[in-house]
């Protein structure tokens, strides 16, 4: 209430239009005893009407259940909405104490793994996300939770295969838990962060103050000077090079005799092609007229166009000479 959005440690996940919404998360220290009010507004998409409530949530500090042991499970056969419900979050912790054996048991936080980089999975096989619970207890780790931590298992991690857990059964008939993602943490042993003043790590930047905006009376600048820079200086370089080469073409010995043996050059190639218009191409020695030994009379050459020339042979005198042949 009173902005645009939820809080940013609380999130909301609603798989389809008519399933039921879930609202779930941690809230961070800086929250505790500060009730945090979020107003749902819900309308009839038939009728528009309308339905508001509010949803008051109360923040108290982890001290006030002081969990010291935690670990956290990796399911990969639920999704976070499956989880967050009543029934199937109190078999999970029924199993969980059957395993850690503690006097008491609570459920820290609850994470979607899409929350944590994990991957959208294909809609086939009905294959889950995956969520990751966190449960807090005020005994040591049992015997079988520190399985995990063998040299045996960690190396069958590394090479991506399953851990050999004793109590892994107790928890196959309904939750499948990856092992190699568990986490054992031991508050006594992590060091602790003053609340009243927050830890400044590698890349914060230290407090210098308020931010202070420049006035709202801006001086006016002069933008002449970056136009001579960018325009002016580019177009005097440019005037003074083409003024340069058109001497050196038109104005000096060297240029002028290369401008004239161009003109020249291509003078001579207009000539020849206007020449080669006009010639007429001559035929073969052996389509001009024949003159006959014997008779003395000259044989017109016989070429027309659609004439097959290939059969016929090249002198015109051998079919004479052949025939004077026969008379003798």
């Amino acid at each position: 209430m009173g902005y645009p959005d939820r809080p940013g440690w609380l999130r909301y996940i609603q798989r389809t239009p008519h399933s039921d919404g879930v609202l779930y998360g941690s809230p961070p220290w800086e929250h505790v005893g500060k009730p945090t009010v979020i107003e749902i507004t819900a309308y009839n998409r038939r009728t528009f009407e309308t339905a508001r409530h509010n949803l008051i949530i109360n923040i108290m500090a982890i001290e006030d259940f002081p969990l010291q042991y935690q670990a956290e499970f990796f399911i990969k056969n639920m999704n976070v909405e499956e989880m967050l419900a009543s029934e199937v979050l109190g078999d999970f912790l029924g199993a969980v104490k059957n395993v850690w054996q503690p006097e008491r048991l609570n459920a820290v936080n609850i994470t979607s793994a899409l929350d944590r980089g994990g991957r959208v999975p294909l809609p086939i096989n009905n294959l889950k996300e995956g969520v990751y619970v966190m449960v807090g207890a005020d005994v040591q780790f049992s015997s079988c939770l520190r399985e995990v931590e063998t040299p045996q298992n960690q190396l069958r991690c590394s090479q991506e295969m399953e851990p050999i857990i004793s109590c892994d059964k107790k928890f196959q008939a309904q939750f499948h838990i990856d092992w190699c993602k568990i986490s054992l943490v031991d508050n006594k042993k992590v060091a602790t962060v003053p609340q009243d003043k927050p830890y400044l790590g590698p890349g914060v930047l230290a407090d210098i103050g308020e931010y202070d905006p420049p006035s709202e009376s801006l001086k006016s600048r002069d933008y002449f000077a970056d136009f001579l820079i960018t325009l002016a200086v580019p177009s005097a370089v440019a005037l003074v090079l083409f003024i340069i080469l058109g001497y050196s073409m038109c104005c000096r010995r060297e240029g002028v005799i290369q401008l004239v043996h161009h003109s020249a050059i291509q003078k001579s190639t207009k000539e020849l092609r206007s020449m080669s218009k006009n010639r007429e191409i001559s035929w073969p020695l052996s389509t001009l007229p024949v003159f006959h030994p014997v008779s003395g009379e000259v044989v017109p050459p016989i070429h027309p166009d659609s004439y097959e020339t290939t059969s016929m042979p090249l002198m015109q005198t051998q079919t004479y000479q052949s025939s004077a042949a026969v008379e003798l």
